[in-house]
């Protein structure tokens, strides 16, 4: 058993590209964890699409084993967390998992909102935190400025930060040092029956349900009897493991430590993220508190080309299920693309992941709706119902209001580009909560409706900003809004998959670029076909294209001009009965193209 006093639960948290992953190969490095030959950078983005992106989107764990200058070998449990906005939920876990905090700030471009954002989830979980000013190495780099920054932005002392560079290894020696002076040990107790702490758990081909804990009291080892206190259900212990950042097995797990578990477990409901888990014999009084459940914010339906793939998205959708507990799925039927599912997400790089991973590790090719959110609808009996589908609308005489979700969101951005930032938060229909600066960068607070942002929003803000905006949010209720279904219809047939509810005043220009972009990518055919955007009855935007014609008096030469009219009149006619009867194929390139629209 290890001493508790000899063990340090840390998770390292940090803006987007701020260096968390760098620092932690270079603290694997220090503590021997891999050989040379097996260190590669970024060692814990294990995804190809992790690797290829730059980003981190799993949290993940290793434990280290560190000899420190007092002659003590200590135990040390890192946490690499991720820093976009939409996998926050990764890092509040990863925290309920820890005593304290690397905040890791660029020493050059200083606090951003992620950061921001992150250091507050830390102060929240009481951590004691160590700020690290990173990039010392970089000619644009200036600490002094940045610590002021710190101070002012998060009201933290920053005056024993610690200048490091994760990229040529400078001053990290002294992160561990840090790490064993300033950050508490764990409590727990020995004799206590089981508590741990089920922080994650994925997929594994051969080992089925991998489950990642944090142990609070007592122990777990291979054999035991353990059962999941929110659900009742029990498994025996099959494997008892860390990661070095390998797996490794392990005799058994005790207080303070974090490790992994397996038990032949099969089914994603069998374990819930946030759970307490017991012995079965023996069993703990009270739960752990556990985390709020993720909820999802923005939906999007996702359809298999292929009709037969149906069964394998159902498969590949439980099995990322697994891995990550944030996804929500439930079945749906589209006329115009078949069987398909509607999906949740954490927010727009949440949805991409997700979709990028179904088509490479799986192998399947999709096609996905326009992004919406949860609405709330008030009808007329004075029932009201969460509305995730825009096909899903009733009538316009049925609805007496709807509700709309909001966010808080905070920008970071250098005060040059200010005014075109509050420019687009007020096309947007924000509304500014607050505006201070610390020196040449400025912080804007705004409310801004979710549905304006999930379309080309963050797009928008980097490009004109050059990059250097950053954003921030979290959901800050619901407001009644004047919203509207724009229904969109091909040969007079609604196309279910293409519909979307916007603000009113939108809601002509948006129908407008969807007819224009479809006229632009349906084949003609032999009649003319409408294309219209629709509130209700009342049609808003229209486009037609044109038929084509077939030259049925080629084989006329000269001759009475009536038995060229008559022939046309013919033709004329079959067109007519054609328009009526005829049904317009919808190439897939032409849906992908209109839901790439990006709200444009």
């Amino acid at each position: 058993m290890t001493d508790l006093s000899l063990i340090r639960n840390f998770s390292i948290i940090a803006h987007i590209d701020h260096g968390k992953s760098t620092l932690a190969d270079r603290l694997i490095q220090l503590c021997d964890a891999l050989s040379e030959r097996e260190m590669k950078d970024q060692v814990l983005d294990t995804m190809d699409i992790e690797r290829e992106r730059g980003i981190t989107i799993k949290a993940r764990t290793v434990r280290l084993s560190y000899l420190a200058k007092n002659g003590e070998t200590y135990q040390l449990n890192l946490i690499d967390t991720p820093g976009h906005v939409d996998f926050a939920y990764e890092v509040s876990r990863s925290l309920a998992a820890c005593e304290g905090s690397l905040l890791i700030v660029d020493a050059s471009q200083g606090v951003e909102a992620q950061t921001l954002a992150n250091a507050y989830l830390a102060i929240g979980g009481n951590h004691e935190i160590i700020i690290l000013l990173n990039k010392i190495d970089l000619p644009a780099a200036e600490p002094e400025r940045i610590k002021l920054q710190i101070e002012d932005v998060l009201g933290l002392d920053s005056s024993r930060a610690i200048a490091v560079s994760a990229k040529t290894g400078a001053g990290v020696p002294d992160v561990l040092e840090a790490l064993i002076e300033r950050l508490p040990p764990p409590s727990g107790e020995a004799r206590a029956p089981l508590k741990a702490l089920l922080i994650d758990s994925w997929y594994d081909p051969y080992l089925g349900v991998m489950i990642l804990l944090r142990v609070r009291d007592g122990f777990l080892r291979k054999g035991m009897k353990i059962r999941m206190m929110s659900t009742g259900a029990v498994q025996q212990v099959e494997q008892v493991g860390v990661f070095t950042p390998k797996p490794t097995r392990i005799g058994d797990l005790g207080p303070g430590e974090i490790g992994y578990i397996t038990a032949a477990i099969k089914t994603v409901a069998d374990t819930h993220v946030g759970d307490t888990i017991t012995e079965d014999k023996r069993p703990a009084e009270a739960p752990l508190p556990g985390f709020n459940p993720s909820l999802p914010v923005v939906f999007c339906s996702i359809f298999p080309t292929d009709s037969n793939d149906f069964e394998d998205l159902r498969d590949s959708l439980s099995k990322l299920r697994l891995n990550d507990a944030s996804l929500t799925f439930e079945p749906e039927s589209s006329t115009a693309l078949g069987f398909g599912f509607r999906c949740g997400f954490l927010g727009l790089l949440h949805l991409e992941i997700i979709q990028e991973r179904l088509t490479r590790e799986f192998n399947l090719n999709l096609i996905a709706t326009a992004p919406s959110v949860a609405y709330r609808v008030h009808l007329g009996d004075g029932t009201e119902f969460s509305l995730r589908n825009p096909a899903d609308m009733p009538p316009p005489d049925k609805v007496t209001a709807i509700d709309e979700p909001w966010i808080k969101a905070t920008i970071v951005v250098p005060d040059e580009y200010l005014g075109s930032v509050l420019a687009l938060c007020t096309e947007r229909r924000g509304e500014q909560v607050e505006l201070t600066f610390a020196g040449s960068r400025a912080l804007a607070v705004y409310r801004l409706p979710l549905n304006e942002v999930v379309f080309d929003f963050y797009d928008r803000l980097k490009s004109i900003s050059r990059g250097y905006a950053s954003l921030d949010y979290e959901m800050d209720g619901y407001r009644r809004a004047d919203l509207a279904k724009v229904s969109i219809l091909v040969n007079n047939e609604p196309v279910d998959a293409l519909a979307f509810i916007c603000h009113r005043t939108q809601a002509e220009t948006r129908g407008r670029v969807v007819c224009e972009r479809l006229k632009e990518m349906i084949p003609r055919q032999l009649f003319k076909i409408p294309i219209q955007a629709a509130i209700g009855g009342k049609v808003i935007a229209r486009e037609t294209i044109g038929a084509l014609r077939k030259d049925v008096t080629a084989k006329c030469y000269g001759g009475d001009v009536t038995r060229k009219r008559k022939l046309l009149e013919k033709q004329k006619a079959g067109k007519k009965k054609m328009r009526q009867f005829g049904s317009v194929d919808i190439p897939q390139s032409a849906f992908i193209a209109v839901l790439k629209m990006d709200g444009d």
